[in-house]
């Protein structure tokens, strides 16, 4: 094989893989390309307008190497030879000029973002369906432990919301530092014991999203999923009256045997949750020792 030949089956195996590449990520189900709320749409426009951003640089780099690798190859004997250049104004302005101007663009598109998608900001978007819901999340090993404290019922691996109503997540832990995340409504967020950190969610229309773990928590870590379904506003109301009607109660006793390790659980529902359950938590990791404390020995 000549150097025109492998020249030619280096470009055709470079554009069969960005074709290939190109062709799965518009086909595949991916969650992040998928978004179903107003954070998870902004994010992935985000990401596409970066990944685009960088191309300007990478694209023109990959096709000069090649154009670079042709034109001066030992046999080319009209390439133009010149030992002695050390400099050239154009080519530098170009080499330093462009990159410096797409990281500007990059910079000033990513500072808006970030603070127009800072999760601990509540959303206030028109077409809101109503005021915010608040549901406190306790990662537990292996499961997720979700509090309505407006409805005074929990819910473990299920979480349930009215759709075009803003979602007020807060969250910790009583476990090792966990991460929460639906990836088809928004980013993830850390929980962490003996603190509280907040994410806004909205789901623009009803539907099943799946939830996980996106922090490798120890061995029951790859069965730490959730669904996270959102409904109308009268669906939610229903659904809250039936949880309601489950008969179990979530005490300080049942939640100490809730948090013991445990692998792939099934959703639960419980009619009630023991008041300030979710403080008791995060101050059980504070001196002195909470109520909870005391009850564990």
């Amino acid at each position: 094989m000549n150097a025109k030949s492998k020249l030619i089956f280096l470009i055709l195996c470079a554009a069969g893989a960005v074709t290939f590449i190109t062709l799965f990520v518009l086909n595949a189900d991916i969650a992040v390309f998928d978004p179903k709320g107003w954070v998870a749409g902004e994010q992935r426009d985000l990401m596409r307008t970066a990944v685009l951003l960088m191309l300007v640089v990478v694209v023109p780099v990959l096709i000069l190497a090649f154009t670079f690798a042709w034109k001066y190859r030992a046999g080319n004997a009209k390439a133009k030879y010149a030992p002695d250049l050390d400099h050239n104004t154009k080519v530098t302005l170009a080499q330093w000029g462009i990159p410096i101007l797409v990281i500007c663009v990059l910079a000033v598109v990513t500072w808006n973002a970030t603070h127009a998608l800072d999760p601990s900001k509540p959303l206030l978007r028109q077409g809101s369906g109503g005021r915010a819901l608040t549901i406190q999340v306790v990662a537990l090993r292996w499961k997720w432990l979700f509090i309505y404290p407006e409805q005074n019922i929990a819910t473990v691996n299920f979480v349930q919301f009215p759709e075009r109503t803003p979602i007020s997540f807060e969250l910790t832990a009583d476990a090792p530092m966990n991460s929460f995340w639906i990836p088809q409504l928004g980013g993830q967020m850390y929980a962490m014991e003996g603190m509280v950190t907040k994410l806004h969610l909205m789901a623009d229309a009803p539907g099943e999203f799946a939830g996980s773990s996106a922090e490798i928590s120890g061995k029951g870590f790859a069965g730490m999923k959730f669904i996270a379904k959102a409904s109308s506003q009268e669906y939610f109301d229903a659904w809250v009256a039936s949880v309601k009607q489950s008969g179990q109660t979530l005490d300080l006793n049942a939640y100490n045997e809730l948090a013991k390790p445990s692998e792939n659980n099934l959703p639960t529902f419980y009619a009630s949750a023991a008041e300030n359950l979710r403080d008791m938590i995060v101050m059980k990791f504070m001196p002195p020792k909470s109520e909870m404390q005391v009850m564990e020995h």
